[in-house]
C-alpha cells in the first residue's frame, strides 16, 4: 500500500478491525518513511453492479460518485464524512439485496434521497434541486412543503 502522503509503500498496520456495517476491514496504517498515519478498507470484490443512465447507457457502479454527490449536498451542514459513508454502504447493501447486477440512475438517486431526508433535510433539499432538476421555484417549494408541514405538526 503506497502512503497517500509520500507515496513510499512500506507501512505497518496499527490497527484493524471490521467496519460498522460488517462488510469491510478497517485498516490504520502507519508509514514507516514518513510517519504518518491513514485508514484503508479492505472489502469484498463482488461481480461489479452496473448502473444504467437516463440515457440507456451502462457503466460500473463508482462508490466515491455517491460519496461526492453526498459530500456536496451535505457541504457546510453538520454531517460527518464517516455518516457519509455509512450512507454510502448501506446503499451499496441495499442494491446488492434488491437487484441482481443492474440498478437504474433513478433508483440510486431516490435512495439517496431517502437516506438525506432521514440525516439532514438541506442537504436533502440540496440534492433533489440538482437531481430532479427543478426548472422554477414552485417546483422546489412542491418539494419542501411535506416537510414543513411535518415541521409544525412536531412543534404542536
Amino acid at each position: 500500500m503506497n502512503c497517500p502522503f509520500c507515496k513510499e509503500d512500506r507501512d505497518r498496520v496499527v490497527d484493524s478491525r471490521a467496519s460498522a456495517d460488517g462488510f469491510a476491514i478497517r485498516r490504520r496504517r502507519e508509514c514507516l518513511a514518513c510517519g504518518r498515519r491513514y485508514t484503508t478498507y479492505e472489502r469484498i470484490e463482488e461481480s461489479p453492479m452496473r448502473v444504467i443512465k437516463k440515457d440507456g447507457a451502462r457503466e460500473p457502479f463508482e462508490r466515491r460518485k455517491v460519496l461526492a454527490g453526498l459530500m456536496k449536498a451535505a457541504e457546510k451542514r453538520p454531517v460527518s464524512i464517516d455518516t457519509l459513508d455509512e450512507v454510502v454502504g448501506r446503499l451499496e447493501r441495499l442494491m446488492t439485496e434488491q437487484f441482481d447486477r443492474e440498478v437504474t440512475s433513478e433508483v440510486i438517486g431516490g435512495m439517496v434521497m431517502d437516506e438525506l431526508k432521514k440525516l439532514d433535510q438541506v442537504a436533502y433539499v440540496r440534492f433533489a434541486s440538482v437531481y430532479r432538476d427543478f426548472k422554477d421555484v414552485e417546483e422546489f417549494l412542491d418539494e419542501i412543503r411535506p416537510m414543513l408541514k411535518k415541521g409544525r405538526k412536531k412543534s404542536r
